[in-house]
């Protein structure tokens, strides 16, 4: 093992920013050499940012959004059209959707897909609560907006079952969404062709 060559606070946010998607053990030294030396322009303000977060971001009990409160901003949008729900795996997809101004309709966030090889089943994710407001009325189209791969078309085939008798319209993105992309990756444009021609399922 390398011998540190930095006091361990230093040490430690390298080791906190490596375990960020994208930044691995160099890309967070370069980072966190940029926030030391720029300590007043970057480091004070996003050291406050975090602390605020902490405070202040909910997970929304309704769709599984994150915002500042609960219900989260796009649930308390009286303009949106909450009789139409779009099924995302993650936040990030439901930004996703949201920047391509797709739909004006209401989301729930899945918190990933179905994966046995990685012990992920249906309890780890908030397909029960996506039923129950189902359940509940008022829903009238699903719209499955999950990744085109083998795990996200597994998650809305099971889904699919579990709403099965259900008076809702359930329908998929079509095309533009190629298989195996994420959504998240893909640009705005595409995201609205594929939600403008979403099919049956």
């Amino acid at each position: 093992m390398a011998k540190s060559i930095a006091g361990p606070e230093i040490e430690r946010l390298i080791q906190l920013l490596a375990k960020l998607p994208g930044l691995g053990p160099r890309s967070a030294r370069r980072a966190t050499l940029q926030l030391v030396k720029r300590r007043e322009q970057l480091l004070a303000p996003l050291a406050a940012a975090m602390a605020t977060a902490v405070e202040t971001v909910k997970v929304c009990s309704t769709c599984g959004n994150i915002d500042t409160r609960d219900p989260c901003t796009i649930c308390a949008d009286a303009s949106r059209d909450h009789s139409v729900v779009i099924v995302v795996e993650d936040v990030a997809d439901l930004w996703a959707l949201e920047r391509a101004k797709a739909l004006n309709a209401a989301y729930h966030v899945l918190g990933g897909v179905l994966s046995p090889l990685e012990g992920i089943g249906p309890d780890e994710l908030t397909i029960r609560q996506l039923v129950e407001r189902i359940a509940g009325g008022g829903v009238k189209e699903l719209i499955l907006a999950v990744n085109a791969t083998v795990e996200g078309q597994t998650t809305a085939h099971y889904i699919m079952d579990q709403l099965a008798g259900m008076d809702v319209r359930i329908t998929r993105l079509a095309h533009g969404v190629p298989v195996g992309g994420e959504l998240d990756y893909l640009d705005e444009g595409t995201l609205a062709a594929a939600m403008r021609s979403r099919t049956a399922m």
